[in-house]
């Protein structure tokens, strides 16, 4: 029987004591649920549709966007490839520039 790698310092030789996980190399103790919850902590992302974006995707500018402290504006239908998600407000990273996933839809 396998057991989860320890969520503290990646240790291998973890065991169950019918209540919780123990990790004898840090003597960190967790509960599974945890474990759960921690995958649950993963950047999640909709473009305009509502369709989830990920790490690699290729979207399309769904409106004409002004760039601030600047004179250019991004078209319509721009193409951006192999985005990047990232936290925060302009959480989708195009390269030089970081856009709102809601003025992006997947290509």
């Amino acid at each position: 029987m396998t057991f989860p790698a320890c969520p503290k310092c990646n240790g291998e030789n973890t065991y169950h004591d019918t209540i919780q996980f123990v990790c004898p190399d840090c003597a960190y103790e967790w509960t599974g649920e945890e474990v759960a919850e921690d995958d649950e902590d993963q950047l999640i992302v909709k473009d305009s549709n509502g369709n989830l974006l990920s790490e690699g995707d290729d979207v399309l500018l769904i409106k004409d966007l002004k760039l601030k402290g600047s004179s250019e504006v991004l078209k319509k239908g721009t193409k951006f490839k192999n985005i990047r998600l990232v936290n925060g407000d302009h959480n989708v990273d195009c390269g030089k520039i970081m856009l709102k996933s809601e003025f992006l839809k997947k290509a």
